[in-house]
C-alpha cells in the first residue's frame, strides 16, 4: 500500500519516534546481511514505484551539488560553472551548494527532469534506501520519509523483515 502524498506527512510524523527507536536499535546491533536486505527491499519497491508519478522530492527539497555535480551540469547547459552557481544555487548553513529555490528548476510539468542524464549524485541516488552501510545514514532516511512515498514504504517493509 502505498501512501498518498497528502497522507505521507502525518504517516511519517506518527511513525518518526518508532523509527528512530528502530535505528537506534539497529545501530547497536547491526544485522550482517543488512545491506542486502535493504537492496532487496528498494528494488522490489522501485519495481512497483514510479518517481513520475509523485517527484515530491523534487518539488519540496533541493540535493546537495558537489564540485563534480556543477562541472557537469554547467557542461551540460553550456555555462560556465560560476555562472551555473550564480543562477541556480546557493550555500547553506552546512557549507554545502543547495538549489535556491523549490521546486526545483529542471524539474518540467510532466515531473520530467530537463538535467536528467547530468542530475546531481544525491538525485541519482535518493532516497538512499539501497546505499551500503545503511545503518549509518538513518538520519538521513529519517528525513526522506516524510518526502518519499517509497522511503516510507522500504522502512515499513524493513521493520517487518528485521524486527529488532
Amino acid at each position: 500500500m502505498k501512501p498518498a502524498l497528502n497522507e505521507l506527512e502525518k504517516l511519517a510524523k506518527d511513525k518518526h519516534i518508532e523509527n528512530k527507536k528502530y535505528f537506534d536499535k539497529l545501530k547497536k546491533k547491526t544485522p550482517k546481511n543488512l545491506d542486502y536486505i535493504m537492496q532487496d527491499l528498494h528494488e522490489a519497491e522501485f519495481k512497483k514505484t514510479d518517481c513520475l508519478d509523485c517527484a515530491n522530492c523534487c518539488k519540496t527539497t533541493g540535493p546537495l551539488f558537489t564540485l563534480a555535480d556543477i562541472e557537469r551540469i554547467s557542461k551540460y547547459l553550456k555555462q560556465k560553472p560560476q555562472q551555473f552557481i550564480e543562477q541556480y544555487l546557493r550555500i547553506d548553513e552546512d557549507k554545502d551548494y543547495v538549489l535556491q529555490t523549490v521546486p526545483c528548476h529542471f524539474l518540467d510539468t510532466d515531473n520530467t527532469c530537463f538535467i536528467y542524464d547530468v542530475r546531481p549524485k544525491a538525485c541519482r541516488e535518493f532516497p538512499h534506501t539501497d546505499r551500503k552501510k545503511f545503518q549509518q545514514i538513518t538520519d538521513l532516511t529519517l528525513k526522506n520519509i516524510p518526502v518519499c512515498p517509497a522511503a516510507y514504504n522500504i522502512v515499513e517493509e524493513m521493520k517487518k523483515k528485521l524486527p529488532l
